[in-house]
């Protein structure tokens, strides 16, 4: 937990992240930040697909609509935490020279949106009006 919360800290001041270890080649660090981008890129879709589900299927029955919509978009809040959070680990890791940071949030991730895809099946092969 106190790992968790020194991390949330370098969120917020990453030259800090500068005081540990030696500089990574530059490759490495511009990689890590393009992975942390495509998290971003990954939370953004989650995110508009949560309001295009609340705002175009109107007539899906709301417990459906605002399951689906609030699934979607919590999966898009944790998505963009998560890739702030890994990021900071990462870099950390390889200015340390030890192994990148292992993490369960993709299996997690995929899992929640199998779930809304094949809820949305359901929905598409019994009818909006359920």
């Amino acid at each position: 937990m106190i790992e968790f919360v020194r991390n949330v800290r370098l969120w917020f001041v990453p030259e800090d992240v500068r005081k540990e270890g030696a500089t990574p080649d530059y490759r490495f660090s511009l990689a890590n930040e393009r992975t942390f981008l495509a998290w971003l890129r990954t939370a953004l879709a989650l995110i508009g697909g949560g309001f295009a589900v609340d705002q175009f299927l109107p007539d899906l029955r709301w417990g459906w609509r605002v399951g689906l919509a609030l699934a979607l978009l919590v999966a898009g809040v944790l998505c963009a935490l998560r890739a702030v959070n890994h990021w900071v680990r990462c870099e950390r890791a390889m200015r340390r020279g030890e192994d990148l940071p292992v993490s369960r949030f993709p299996a997690l991730l995929s899992l929640v949106v199998a779930v809304v895809a094949v809820a949305m099946v359901v929905v598409v092969l019994v009818g909006w009006e359920g």
